[in-house]
């Protein structure tokens, strides 16, 4: 079993969010495997979780809310991280998003913080959100489901459309089956078990299936 872990957080646009209050995390999904359990052979998804630091504060008496400014970092920005460097450039982060957060859990994380798999420890199993994966165009039968048409006697009504229309009012009605791309719909997986955890190299294992493609966005709620 090989598994690629040279992985570079800035190739997507997505947001690690977590926070042992909010139960919110983003993650890149690797690929699939199997993993061995009581003599039998468990279907897993590999997750990485990119690092994650606290890049701002905002206070309820300067903006009017509290909330957690949070930001992946760059791989190659890693050197730039020293005891005696603190400030912080919005070029060293791939991304960065807000997270609101109560005013008594505030004062638990600063600046500069790492944001790491240890919110898991008491988890079991996660629910996870993510999009089916894009289809572009395809015909209505395809993408419907529809039922063949008659295949002998000289039919030539095999994969058509058929009907799309009345003739009042003289046009096509809103929401018609029709052709058109499928997919890149939003998905939910509700009470999806962690099998394994692995803290050194950030990677959740995660039970079944889950939607859309390799290095695609993951978000896990628990």
């Amino acid at each position: 079993m090989l598994i690629s872990l040279g992985l570079t957080s800035d190739l997507l646009y997505f947001i690690y969010i977590i926070c042992f209050y909010m139960a919110w995390l983003l993650a890149e999904k690797l690929e699939m495997t199997r993993l061995v359990k009581e003599n039998s052979f468990v279907p897993v998804t590999l997750v990485k979780i990119p690092r994650v630091k606290v890049v701002y504060k905002k206070t309820k008496d300067k903006y009017g809310y509290n909330a957690l400014v949070i930001g992946i970092l760059k791989d190659w920005c890693e050197w730039i991280l020293k005891e005696w460097n603190n400030s912080l450039n919005l070029k060293e982060f791939s991304s960065i998003r807000e997270v609101s957060i109560k005013e008594e859990d505030l004062d638990k994380f600063n600046v500069w913080d790492d944001l790491t798999l240890e919110n898991l420890d008491w988890v079991s199993s996660v629910n996870i959100t993510s999009f089916s994966k894009w289809r572009w165009f395809s015909w209505a039968m395809k993408r419907h489901n529809f039922s063949w048409g008659p295949k002998t006697h000289g039919s030539k009504f095999h994969r058509a459309l058929g009907s799309i229309g009345n003739r009042k009012p003289t046009r096509t009605h809103k929401w018609k089956k029709m052709h058109w791309h499928y997919g890149n719909d939003k998905i939910t997986l509700k009470n999806v078990p962690i099998e394994l955890v692995n803290k050194n190299l950030s990677v959740l294992w995660l039970r079944w299936p889950l939607p859309w493609s390799r290095w695609s966005l993951i978000i896990i709620n628990f």
